[in-house]
């Protein structure tokens, strides 16, 4: 029988308190378990002695049983000393979605057509800045005549 040492949540509506078991993976989360082996009450200060309760002997025996502990009680036990918890890295997690790139891709693309626009209106500006003073004579000459 596969089991997992696992948070069961308890207490009322939005004043959460869980209690840490040992559980048949096919059990629901707050359903039937096979024994309790502490409580974790997340409202209390993360330096509480009384934010996380366990009972060490029975959990290296679980252990020591091949239950295999979900992420946050394995945050727990590596508090307490009792197992080796690897950090994680996701380096894709900061990366947005596929159609959040190509809005971002579209948005780049229009402010690059934008500022060509604008450096060609620009040299545009220049140039017939510069040509006004050329034809100059030229209109003169036909206003004399």
């Amino acid at each position: 029988m596969a089991t997992k040492i696992r948070l069961s949540r308890g207490g009322s509506k939005k004043r959460p308190f869980y209690s840490i078991v040992v559980a048949d993976v096919r059990a629901p989360r707050d359903g039937r378990f096979i024994e309790k082996l502490g409580t974790f009450n997340p409202l209390l200060p993360k330096d509480s002695e009384q934010r996380i309760i366990m009972d060490t002997d029975r959990v290296k025996h679980w252990l020591d049983q091949g239950a295999t502990p979900t992420d946050r009680v394995m945050r727990f036990l590596d508090a307490a000393g009792l197992l080796k918890r690897e950090a994680r890295n996701n380096p894709n997690k900061a990366k947005p979605g596929k159609k959040a790139q190509e809005r971002i891709a579209e948005k780049e693309a229009k402010e690059q057509e934008a500022r060509e626009a604008a450096a060609a209106a620009e040299e545009e500006a220049k140039a017939e800045a510069e040509a006004p003073a050329e034809e100059a004579p030229a209109e003169e000459a036909k206003t004399e005549e």
